[in-house]
Order: structure tokens, then sequence, then C-alpha cells
């Protein structure tokens, strides 16, 4: 009798299991912001296995679908280029991996081999609705290493890591490290870069032509720039040193998208000219050293100009060594951007920019459902980020 009762219990027991394995996430926004089109009023985001199933008003919520309101509801927001997983909150020695001193040019250097899943920082960033990241080694060496693009969330780095090398990371100007004896001027730094990107055109010449060679890591990855295969992430602020990027890239043709730039505003025709993206430097960037012309302003400039542009963190030199990409935004919105510029900027320009628009950027079926919830304009400093969403997962 009583294994009769427990097959009779057991297809009951089956579909309660089933039903909550198939139970998935409705978000109703007053406002959702699409980044595909514009914004839709009383809002719904449907969202099945990690996916965006559908997205409109007027849509009926299936009865097994947890469900989540707010005030408003955007895209996860990208931040472009950080050092966060690399660069952590203790500010001390073991937890500070985002630039090695021991050589001015190392490009062999990969963030995938530094990166901290469960570095604090991540989660702060996390929970302020950035769901995905641009990070790696970071600015102060010619060539500081690899960049990669990963989830804000996860155990591992293997566990929502996007693309697993990037970028190179170079930097120009003063705001090298003083801990490399060399370069001591600008023309060094630029003849130190031109001979090893000789080298690697040989480098390169020699492994498409099947020919004997050593391998060797830094080649590798500087073959794989000249072919393409990789970008140039320029961190460079004035002018001058802005044109002698141009002038490299020109010379060796490989791809490149300049970061930081203060004085861009001032040379905006040759930036546009040449089809250049730019990571614009944090709107409220200290404007010091390099960075002393630095304008609130820079980012609408560009932006009218036609010239795309994507927000970041940067790198402080302080705790806690990263900044929120959104108040950065808000600021430019404030300063001639315009707040559905700087929503956009944040979002589907920053993933298009990156590579990324397929999976990320808006809400659009078949997207990640990543999401973020606010109880106000995302924009303005008193707004509280009330629930995130990635992969169609509530993280917060």
């Amino acid at each position: 009798m009583k294994f009769l009762k427990q097959l009779i219990l057991l297809p009951a027991l089956l579909l309660v299991i089933n039903f909550t394995a198939e139970a998935q996430i409705a978000v109703k926004g007053e406002t959702v912001y699409t980044m595909a089109g514009q914004p839709i009023s009383n809002g719904v985001v449907l969202i099945k296995d990690g996916k965006i199933e559908r997205i409109g008003s007027g849509i009926n919520i299936p009865s097994n679908y947890e469900v989540y309101e707010a005030k408003v509801v955007t895209p996860g927001f990208i931040d472009a280029h950080s050092v966060v997983g690399l660069a952590g909150h203790l500010n001390v020695d073991a937890d500070q991996d985002q630039l090695e001193t021991s050589n001015p040019i190392q490009p062999e250097l990969r963030a995938i081999d530094a990166y901290n899943a469960q570095e604090a920082l991540v989660d702060f960033l996390r929970d302020q609705g950035v769901t995905t990241v641009h990070t790696g080694h970071g600015p102060g060496a010619l060539i500081s290493g690899q960049t990669m693009i990963i989830k804000t969330t996860g155990e591992t780095v293997n566990d929502n890591l996007i693309e697993p090398s990037k970028m190179l990371a170079f930097t120009l100007g003063d705001n090298l490290s003083r801990a490399f004896s060399k370069p001591g001027t600008r023309a060094k730094g630029i003849a130190m870069l031109r001979q090893e990107l000789i080298k690697a055109q040989s480098y390169l010449e020699k492994r498409n032509g099947e020919e004997d060679y050593s391998m060797d890591l830094g080649m590798e990855a500087l073959a794989d720039l000249l072919e393409g295969k990789k970008t140039a992430l320029v961190t460079v602020h004035k002018a001058n040193d802005i044109m002698s990027a141009i002038r490299l890239q020109e010379e060796f043709g490989f791809p490149m998208v300049l970061d930081g730039v203060a004085e861009a505003y001032m040379i905006i025709d040759e930036i546009k000219s040449r089809g250049y993206s730019v990571i614009i430097h944090p709107s409220m960037i200290r404007p010091g050293g390099d960075a002393k012309n630095a304008s609130l302003e820079t980012a609408a400039k560009l932006y009218e100009a036609g010239i795309p542009i994507a927000f970041q963190s940067g790198y402080e030199g302080y705790v806690p060594k990263t900044r929120v990409v959104h108040y950065e935004a808000g600021v430019a919105a404030a300063n001639g951007l315009g707040k559905d510029n700087a929503l956009k900027v944040l979002t589907i320009d920053a993933a298009k920019l990156l590579g990324i628009d397929n999976r990320v950027g808006s809400l659009e079926r078949g997207k990640d459902a990543d999401l973020v919830m606010f109880n106000g304009d995302p924009l303005e400093y008193i707004t509280n980020v009330t629930g995130v969403i990635i992969n169609g997962e509530k993280v917060k």
C-alpha cells in the first residue's frame, strides 16, 4: 500500500519539480528603455533560459513567471575600460595586478590570468547596474598587456567570460609609470614601440610563411595586432600625443581605439576623418598633468561630431580604484550630451564599440537578459538601483 501511494505521488512530485525548473522572470517597468527604439511606457520584459523572450506593452505574463516591478528599466550598463578585477579595493600589493613594472613593453600579459571574479569592486559595480566590463592591464606602460570582457557575476573568471583577449593596452605621454627607467621622453617611447612593431612584422612574415621560428608570446600578441585580430587601446590625453598615436597607427595599419583623450576636442577633425572610436575619460577626471585641459563637455562635442564614444570608469591611483560609469554619464548628460544620448552611450553604443552588441547593450528578443531596475531617473544621483539581472538570473 505504501509503495502504491509513492507511485501515485511520484507524477505530482515530478510536475512540481518541472514547474519550478521552468519558472522564469517578468520585469515590469513604468518606462522601459530598450535602446532598440523608443522607450516603452508600462513595458514588460519576459525572460526565459537566460535570454530575452519577449518585450513590449500589454503582454500577458504567464502564471509561473516571477514578477518584478520598477519605475525605470534599462539594459545592463557597460564599463568600456576598467581595471576592476585586477586592481582591488584594499590597495595593497596583493590585490594590485593591473600594472607589471618589470618592463615597459609586455604585450604577452593576459588579464584573464590575473582577474579575480570575487573581488569586492566587481560586486560594487554590479550593484550599481554595471553588468559588463572591458577590463585588464591598465595605463602606465608603453604596452601593459591584454584586456578582456566579462560579466560582473560568477565565482571564477570562466563563468561569464565574453572575450578572453580583446585589446592591447598602450600608454603614451606622461601617463607612463615612473617605475620605468625608460622611456624618458615622448620621442623615445614612440621609437621603442616602432622598433617592437617592426620586429613583429618580421615575426609575422615567418609565422605566415611557415618558416622555422621560435615562438615568442609578446611577438604573437603584436602579430595578432598587425593582422587585425586584436585592437590597440591607446591611453593618451594631449593633442600632440594623440597625433603621435595616429601616426603610429597609420604607419603599421593596426585597429585602434583612443582612450582618455582629454584634449580630443582640440583635434576633432583629425579623429573623425580617420574613423577612430573613443572611450572618453571619466567626466569627473581630476584635471592635472596630461589631462589638465579635460572638459566636462568633451563627450557632448565628440558625440555631436559623430565620433563613436563609450564611457569608462578608468583608473584611480587610490582606493577604491574605480568609478561608476553611470555617474560619469550623468555629468556628461548635464553638460551637453543629454539624457537619452548618455543612456545610449552607456549601453548599445558601448556594446557596438566593443563588438559585443549581438549579445548585450539593448533589450531585444534573443539577447542576453541583462537589465537593471531603478526607482527613478537612472542618471540622477539620488536614484537607487532596485534590482539587477544578468543572464536571466537575479543578482541584486
